[in-house]
């Protein structure tokens, strides 16, 4: 899903744009399975007793609850959490109903590293870590690709024509 361009300024584009791991909806896919067939098997324990139609509809807004909350929730909140890296800024954004947003300026951006786990080498994922002007440096968790993107945004850092060195013409007398 491509990041909205009336929400960039004219010269800028996007390079990187990604949202998290897909391992930070394994426990909610897992909480639906376990919601739904427990629900299930429950609903089967119950069916011979003469107030199974209370407990199917108890059981039903039981289920539904959990998995709203549980499931339905992480899976809207993964979708609407956006990493961005374009030619001007780092931008962050998380939320439906409370949106915040983050945006870091290209040229205040100090350094950038990454870290991942044995497991999250594995699934090609890790955490970026953003050292800017601000006072504590910024951690990504979660970003796909971390190497990719730790390569990418030094490459935008270091390739914006207006931080590079400008050799200056010497003057026919030798100085500058």
């Amino acid at each position: 899903m491509a990041y909205p361009d009336d929400l960039l300024s004219p010269s800028e584009h996007v390079v990187i744009h990604k949202h998290p791991h897909w391992k930070t909806l394994v426990v909610p896919v897992l909480v639906l399975l376990v919601a739904v067939g427990g629900g299930a098997y429950l609903a089967a324990l119950v069916a011979d007793l003469s107030w199974a139609a209370v407990a199917w509809i108890a059981l039903a807004a039981v289920v539904v609850v959990l998995v709203t909350w549980l499931t339905l929730a992480p899976v809207v909140r993964w979708r609407t959490t956006h990493f961005i890296v374009t030619s001007d800024r780092v931008m962050y954004r998380i939320g439906v109903f409370k949106r915040t947003g983050l945006d870091i300026p290209l040229g205040r951006i100090n350094s950038v590293r990454f870290e991942h786990s044995l497991v999250d080498r594995v699934l090609g994922c890790g955490t970026l870590i953003i050292e800017s002007a601000s006072d504590e440096p910024l951690e990504f968790d979660d970003i796909p690709g971390v190497e990719k993107v730790h390569s990418m945004l030094y490459r935008e850092i270091n390739d914006n024509p207006e931080d590079d060195f400008r050799h200056e013409e010497k003057v026919g007398d030798g100085s500058a």
